[in-house]
């Protein structure tokens, strides 16, 4: 009984050690007398004790690398601090295992090199305006390089460009001035629009008077009392002004005046009348 007994805890032992569980989202490599033997996917996967061994286990999930704040020198010799995030994902263990010592350092100094190389391409504002048309363009240095790493990265993101304070302070003073431009050539575009608006409200109302004296010539003497009234009125409130200069002028005059413009628009408007009979005697 004894040596069957041995020989069932054998087997059990050797099905405990050959017996290895690899989670989800994960893979392992193995190594047999060592070298590299086969990978391992999720789930219950055997292996033989003392001859194989797992020599690494890694995610293929997404994963995010923080690249530390750098600084960086523009194309017009502005130094800016650039941040930066990179989301990046293992597509082939066995190259992430072999063929890069370090694959997160690697990853890193390499981000780091052509996030820096792009940017010195670009001035201040191109960088500033540009971010997703830099984050393409380093994405595309680097996946032929870290495909032979096993690795792709998926996104990188560009989080912050900080120019020094000098250069923020030039940039706000800019904007500033920019919008006062604005606000400007806004107003004096309304004051333009209320003038063409009063000239074509002034026209409108000498036509209509015009007509209403050529159809009625006894309203003459209201137009007198409406001037006088209105010339009283614009008076009063010139002598309410502190600073207020008065001309004065006569309303009588200004009447007649008034009234000569009134009347050379109305003889404008009458139609010519022919005087004389055709069929008259010679």
């Amino acid at each position: 009984m004894e040596p069957i007994i041995a020989i069932v805890l054998a087997l059990i032992g050797y099905a405990l050690g050959s017996a290895k569980i690899i989670n989800e989202g994960n893979e392992a490599l193995v190594e047999r007398m060592g070298r590299y033997h086969r990978k391992l996917t999720p789930g219950l996967n055997f292996i033989v004790p003392f001859l194989d061994q797992i020599v690494m286990e890694d995610t293929t999930r997404e994963q995010v690398l923080d690249i530390k704040p750098q600084n960086v020198i523009t194309r017009d010799n502005i130094y800016l601090e650039i941040d930066a995030v990179v989301y990046w994902r293992i597509t082939e263990i066995e190259k992430s295992f072999y063929e890069i010592d370090d694959l997160q350092q690697a990853l890193s100094n390499l981000t780091t090199t052509t996030l820096r190389e792009i940017i010195a391409q670009n001035s201040l504002d191109a960088a500033n305006m540009s971010r997703a048309d830099m984050d393409r363009s380093i994405l595309d240095l680097l996946n032929p390089i870290t495909k032979d790493w096993g690795v792709n990265i998926i996104r990188l993101d560009i989080q912050r460009i900080t120019p020094p304070e000098s250069v923020r302070k030039s940039m706000e003073d800019e904007r500033a001035a920019e919008i006062k431009k604005r606000a400007v050539i806004t107003e004096a575009e309304g004051e333009r629009q209320a003038a063409v608006k009063k000239a074509e409200g002034t026209k409108t109302s000498i036509e209509i008077i015009s007509e209403v004296l050529r159809s009625h010539p006894e309203s003459r003497d209201i137009l007198r009392y409406l001037v006088a009234q209105d010339y009283v009125q614009a008076s009063q409130k010139l002598s309410e002004s502190n600073n207020a200069k008065i001309v004065f002028v006569d309303p009588a005059n200004s009447t007649d005046m008034f009234q000569e413009l009134i009347a050379e628009s109305v003889t404008k408007e009458e139609p010519k009348t022919t005087s004389g009979n055709g069929n008259g005697a010679g």
